[in-house]
């Protein structure tokens, strides 16, 4: 089985784990042991599984030369701990690992981690927001990096959570997201969603995105009656007129039972309704859809 180095990335504690136990498995040579005059099949001495580790270890370059025996010892003892290994009664966990002559083997299940799985979601077309970028100028990509010449103590720190030295956690500490942050996220999900939509590789052609105002979304996701029709926040700012047209409409809508409303119901009520809603709308500057998303709405429609 070659040795591959495994890099930097998400589970490389877990991935140099499963590995080196693959490997472990694999090479060490398994044989018959007598212990106080009973028989064991297939089976190994502590002091021959330190050997065996330790010369790969030792022959691995995710590792190197610089892994001591008493490391070996000691990630063995983690072996034992996480049932890789288990002695000849099959007890495992609490017992400690000596390098010495007590008999081991392996256990029938896998001892192999499992990987956390990801739900896919496809590409991410907008880029998240991050409000922890560097500033312009700061380029990961140019930074230099310095080769470095590994030792001892370099390497221990390097690989301690791989083979189980010290606990694989951090202290995480919950950040509160601001208004902002929140408007940030509703902005970009939705600008995102709507690229795809589309089916574009940028909305640079049909939309300038610093024209979408973020608390705009908030408020059409927020403010939603019962009907599916997002509310004004100040209704105040509605004109008579406005108020009307919604008046006559709720009567259409309800006719011809509406004579309990007291609302003219006189021939050609609803061709003056609609000329009267067409007229005041008719007069806007600009219309509801602005010109500015004219774009966007007919390549949605398309």
């Amino acid at each position: 089985m070659e040795s591959g180095l495994v890099g930097p990335g998400p589970y490389r504690a877990t991935r140099l784990w499963n590995e080196i136990i693959e490997r472990f498995r694999a090479g060490m040579p398994l044989r018959k042991h007598r212990c106080r005059f009973k028989s064991y099949e297939r089976c190994f001495k502590a002091s021959e599984a330190v050997d065996c580790l330790h010369e790969l270890l030792g022959s691995n370059q995710n590792f190197g030369p610089e892994v001591t025996r008493n490391q070996t010892v000691k990630l063995l003892g983690k072996f034992l701990k996480n049932h890789v290994i288990e002695d000849i009664k099959g007890r495992w966990g609490k017992e400690d690992f000596q390098d010495d002559g007590h008999l081991y083997r392996f256990p029938p299940s896998s001892p192999l981690k499992p990987y956390p799985k990801n739900i896919s979601c496809g590409k991410e077309i907008i880029k998240f927001p991050d409000w922890n970028e560097p500033k312009a100028g700061t380029s990961q990509e140019h930074i230099p990096v310095k080769s470095i010449t590994t030792n001892s103590e370099m390497w221990y720190k390097r690989h301690s959570i791989a083979i189980g030295e010290v606990p694989a956690c951090n202290l995480v500490f919950r950040r509160e997201l601001t208004q902002t942050n929140i408007e940030e996220i509703w902005k970009s999900m939705t600008l995102s969603r709507l690229q795809k939509v589309l089916g574009l590789d940028s909305l640079d052609e049909v939309l300038d995105t610093k024209l979408v105002n973020s608390k705009h979304i908030v408020q059409n996701a927020y403010n939603v009656n019962k009907q599916g029709i997002v509310t004004l926040e100040d209704k105040s700012t509605l004109s008579n007129l406005v108020y009307i047209c919604s008046q006559y409409l709720f009567c259409l809508k309800q006719r011809p039972s509406c004579s309990d409303l007291k609302q003219p119901t006189y021939s050609g009520f609803e061709r003056d309704v609609f000329k009267t809603i067409v007229d005041y709308f008719g007069q806007m500057k600009e219309p509801l859809l602005t010109f500015n998303f004219f774009d966007v709405f007919v390549s949605v429609l398309g």
